[in-house]
């Protein structure tokens, strides 16, 4: 009897370790995904930077139209990133606590 019980403890234990694991790894997904945006985000600004120099050089007023349009365009697409990594979280938190209540 007594032997029975302790493997019963220790199976619980190494359940509990996965779960540990299985939390630790999603939290490093959401360092990813936040490093991610962070580099998109860069990339935008760079562009950005690139039209603003190219509208110094050819100073017409058509093009500094169209590229206050393009520039326009790429804040709208950070502002999409930026829900998307909202839903990312929101999906990551609900699984932690699908884990949660598995442990219990």
């Amino acid at each position: 009897m007594q032997q029975q019980l302790l493997q019963r403890q220790q199976q619980q234990h190494q359940q509990q370790q996965r779960q540990q694991q299985q939390q630790q790894q999603q939290q490093q997904q959401q360092q990813q995904q936040q490093q991610q945006s962070r580099q998109l985000q860069q990339e935008q600004q760079q562009q950005q930077q690139q039209q603003q120099k190219q509208q110094q050089q050819k100073q017409q007023k058509p093009q500094q139209q169209q590229q206050q349009q393009q520039q326009q365009q790429q804040q709208q697409q950070q502002h999409r990133q930026q829900q998307q990594q909202k839903l990312q979280r929101q999906q990551q938190q609900q699984q932690q606590q699908k884990h949660r209540q598995q442990q219990e």
